[in-house]
């Protein structure tokens, strides 16, 4: 145990400088540290909420919605995939158009007797909830026959409504994420909170205007057709003709209402790029759009049909403008314009890059922390830190002497530690997370005091020097590991069934508690060996200074 190859000396030298030159940048201000030579580590521990104040936001998700969308999907879905059965079959089945009521869509048949066969190709639409990995449990879909003969009901069920909820709100924090990120910044935290909130804090942001018109928009961009004879005007004073539906004017942009087809042509989940520019002729903010392959088909597609005909862009349910298309564009690009100041279109563009979110969000709860009071726990925090640390390094001393020294030593590597690997890995520093680094550097003395407290108990026992410094090492690992493991079954718990400075308490104890494990078995058992070879050469009776 008290043997080091050279290998091992060189191995422990080197990770304790490498923690050293981690841990620097956080010691000096960030002007300074952006001065240094490239090959220098230059992240700095980045410090939450409650030590640098910003905005607090929670989010609800608006899960009718969700499901609204989802039924009108539905009733498209179940009206192609009709269609789609009768190019097959030479008799043709009758259907009168899906209607939705009831939480569920209607499919009247011409003739009862269809009523099996439409069944049979319906029940495809449903999907299965689960994985193949770990397993399925059912479809997200119950489709049946309805209340009278010749009507089948699609009905989304309630395992299916979770499981599209939670979908949805696992992509809605990556939209949001993706957004925050677009404005140069990567502290923000974006947590999911219960089965239908999301908590988003931002340290260092004052002003919640910017953040919550960026994330605040759902984003959703569709291009639709406008009827060719039947205008919106027509339609409110008699019906709307099926499968059409009257969207009202945005007010940056176009006024009045617009009579188009329910149905998209193309979606904004087949653009791959848009970015905020300005009109060549007229000198306008304008957002430039890319689609994808399978986007700039269908819209080269639609637009060589129509040519002199009107088409709509629409953005969250407001048509933004309604050109005439001139010829066909083929190319899979174009643009937006919509009376869009600079910033405006900025915005958008980030939003529509990044991504439309499944249904609109809703500021439940917003709150913002003054640095002020962060800083008033930075200091209590490193007032109380201080404290703390001189009290223990005095009592190692006095306890333990020249061993003492040794454990102090490791002390301040652990800690040097325990920075680096939280600068490296991007972890967030909270007021918990201090109070975590705290006990940390707590623990890793209790694992000095039980090695050197064997020691002294091999010492009264009668052994020699070198064997009472070796069985107090190699048996105290068996307690200190014992120790440690519940610890980190405690940590693991937190950051599993936890969220935003709980976690970031379980993240700096896990890796207090792996950081003083190897200080307290190599660096202080190191510099121990390094004493006691020393010791060694000078006499032949060894006296322990503990």
């Amino acid at each position: 145990m008290l043997h080091f190859a050279r290998w091992k000396v060189i191995a422990i030298l080197l990770t304790c400088l490498t923690a050293v030159l981690f841990a620097l940048p956080n010691f000096f201000a960030k002007e300074t540290v952006a001065s240094w030579p490239s090959m220098l580590p230059k992240k700095q521990l980045a410090l939450g909420l409650d030590l640098r104040g910003g905005a607090h936001l929670l989010l609800g998700m608006d899960t009718d919605e969700l499901k609204a969308d989802w039924l009108k999907t539905l009733r498209e879905d179940a009206r192609r995939t009709m269609l789609d059965l009768n190019k097959t079959r030479e008799q043709k089945i009758g259907f009168s158009p899906a209607t939705i009521a009831g939480g569920a869509v209607q499919l009247r048949l011409n003739r009862p007797e269809d009523t099996e066969t439409a069944l049979k190709e319906l029940r495809k639409l449903a999907q299965p909830i689960g994985s193949a990995v770990f397993g399925g449990s059912g479809n997200d879909l119950d489709v049946s026959q309805g209340p009278e003969p010749g009507v089948v009901t699609l009905r989304p069920n309630e395992p299916g409504i979770r499981n599209r909820v939670s979908l949805a709100m696992s992509a809605a924090i990556e939209t949001i994420n993706r957004r925050i990120n677009n404005l140069g910044t990567a502290e923000a935290t974006v947590v999911r909170q219960g089965s239908d909130r999301i908590l988003i804090q931002y340290p260092g942001l004052q002003d919640t205007k910017p953040l919550k018109d960026l994330i605040g928009q759902t984003a959703k961009l569709t291009f639709h057709a406008v009827h060719p004879q039947t205008s919106a005007e027509e339609a409110k004073q008699s019906r709307t003709p099926n499968g059409y539906r009257i969207y009202e004017g945005d007010r940056r942009g176009e006024e009045g209402s617009y009579l188009l087809l329910e149905a998209p042509v193309v979606t904004g989940e087949d653009l791959v790029d848009a970015q905020p520019g300005f009109d060549q002729r007229t000198n306008e903010a304008i957002i430039s759009f890319r689609f994808n392959q399978a986007g700039a088909r269908k819209f080269g597609k639609f637009t060589t049909e129509n040519v002199g005909a009107p088409f709509a862009i629409v953005l969250d349910n407001h048509v933004l403008s309604a050109p005439v298309i001139r010829e066909p564009i083929l190319g899979g690009s174009g643009q937006i314009s919509g009376s869009f100041t600079v910033e405006s279109a900025n915005n958008l563009a980030i939003q529509l890059r990044s991504g439309a979110l499944p249904a609109k969000l809703t500021i439940v709860e917003e709150r913002t922390v003054g640095p002020s009071l962060g800083a008033d726990s930075i200091e209590a925090g490193s007032r109380a830190g201080l404290i703390g640390a001189a009290a223990t390094i005095l009592m190692t001393i006095a306890a333990y002497g020249t061993f003492g020294v040794y454990a102090v030593i490791g002390l301040v590597i652990n800690g040097l530690m325990i920075v680096a690997l939280m600068s490296a890995i991007g972890s967030t520093l909270t007021l918990p997370g201090i109070a975590g680094l705290v006990l940390t550097i707590g623990m890793a003395v209790d694992a000095n005091v039980l090695i050197f407290e064997r020691i002294r108990e091999e010492v009264r026992s009668g052994k020699s020097a070198i064997a009472a410094i070796d069985a107090g090492f190699s048996r105290a690992i068996v307690t200190i590991a014992d120790s440690q493991l519940t610890t980190l079954v405690a940590a693991f718990i937190m950051f599993w069934l936890g969220s935003g400075p709980i976690r970031g308490f379980a993240v700096t104890l896990t890796i207090g508690i792996f950081t003083s494990v190897f200080t307290a078995i190599t660096v202080t058992r190191l510099l121990v060996a390094l004493w006691l070879k020393g010791a060694r050469g000078k006499s032949s009776k060894i006296e322990i200074p503990i």
